[in-house]
């Protein structure tokens, strides 16, 4: 049994199309091979001495982890339906997404519970549409609605025309007008930003409200048998603080990295993380270099989160893909790579996984309890 467990989801860094891509438009995306091929001189050791490479076949060096890819039972391709069957929920039925933005009687009862007209209502890039109707917004101080090719509805506000408070407000409002109604929405997300006419830029600040899991995941579980569980980064957000003992937002990848590191040294129990600059900044965006970069930044810093743990064990994994290279700006349907490692780990190759899940049950069984659902890893 261990006292501590540290796990990293690295945002989007999917490894290669799942067999049921062609079903989401997804053939052939592969986040991570295809950043090597572009960028072949990648500085990624600490992973690649885990065993990162390996899953793909690309080096034949010994490894100190054990390493495998994981399969997606959910579905749907997002960060709320990764996140939650990591921790132990299938979604059998994908949540609603809107490609022509949302119905006229969604729009309607949420402008009467925020007392305003909205503007945008469409599909659209946040850093976009903010550069199109920010204007608009500031003079009129409607609120920004729009959405994604995932299931979220997104508000966005600029924080001297809306305070956060409010903003904060308006999306419990919304997540409460989604839960009690028939439309099945898996985050609603404030986006708030800041600037002047053709220089908006998002904030930090933004927050996810998401739908709450209908079975029982591992945080809850841990917290039911005396273990603590701290979020950092969105995972608090993502299971609507079910089961968290404490929360930690962050900026952006550099601040998480550092509390990770700070909490790995300094506590006991379940620490779950999620570094969110890959998908966000990168992924999105279709960035390549900075998505690389933001790999290696992560990668620098894995020798100091294991001499922070200690005793501990390490799970570095993903949620979905954000191939860089792909076409649109959607995340892509594919194996999430997992990696392991505690000092005295036999390291090795343990496969295919059949689901994402089998990290949740890894989890458990680390902490002597036994999962309902998943296999685990060690």
């Amino acid at each position: 049994m261990f006292k501590k467990v540290l796990v990293i989801v690295l945002d989007s860094v999917g490894i290669g199309a799942l067999p049921n891509a062609a079903d989401y438009g997804d053939e052939g995306a592969a986040t991570l091979q295809h950043i090597l091929q572009r960028m072949p001189n990648l500085r990624i050791p600490n992973m690649t001495k885990l065993g990162l490479k390996h899953i793909i076949g690309k080096t034949d060096t010994v490894p100190l982890g054990v390493y495998c890819k994981a399969d997606e039972l959910s579905a749907g391709k997002d960060s709320i339906v990764g996140h939650w069957e990591l921790m132990g929920e299938v979604t059998e039925k994908p949540f609603s997404t809107f490609e022509n933005g949302f119905p006229a009687e969604i729009i309607g009862q949420f402008e009467a519970l925020i007392g305003r007209k909205v503007i945008g209502n469409e599909v659209a890039s946040g850093t976009e549409i903010i550069q199109r109707l920010g204007d608009e917004h500031v003079k009129t101080g409607y609120p920004i609605v729009y959405t994604s090719a995932d299931s979220v509805f997104q508000i966005a506000a600029h924080e001297d025309v809306v305070p956060l408070e409010t903003l904060y407000h308006w999306c419990h409002l919304a997540r409460e007008m989604f839960d009690n109604g028939t439309t099945a929405i898996g985050r609603v997300i404030a986006r708030p930003f800041v600037g002047s006419s053709g220089s908006y830029t998002r904030t930090s600040n933004r927050h996810d409200y998401a739908a709450m899991p209908v079975k029982k995941t591992v945080p809850e579980i841990l917290t039911q048998h005396g273990i603590s569980v701290i979020g950092v980064g969105k995972t608090y957000d993502i299971f609507s603080g079910s089961g968290f003992s404490e929360t930690n937002p962050t900026t952006g990848n550099a601040d998480g990295i550092a509390k990770t590191i700070r909490f790995a040294r300094e506590k006991d129990g379940f620490i779950f993380v999620n570094l969110i600059d890959y998908d966000m900044l990168y992924g999105h965006r279709r960035d390549l270099f900075g998505y690389a970069s933001a790999l290696e930044e992560f990668d620098k810093a894995i020798p100091e989160i294991m001499d922070a743990l200690g005793d501990g064990l390490l799970i570095i994994t993903a949620d979905h893909g954000c191939d860089p290279t792909y076409t649109g700006t959607d995340h892509t349907r594919e194996y999430i790579p997992i990696l392991l490692w505690h000092k005295n780990i036999v390291p090795g190759d343990a496969g295919i996984r059949k689901t994402f899940a089998d990290v949740g049950a890894t989890v458990l069984n680390a902490f002597g309890i036994e999962a309902s659902i998943g296999e685990s890893i060690i």
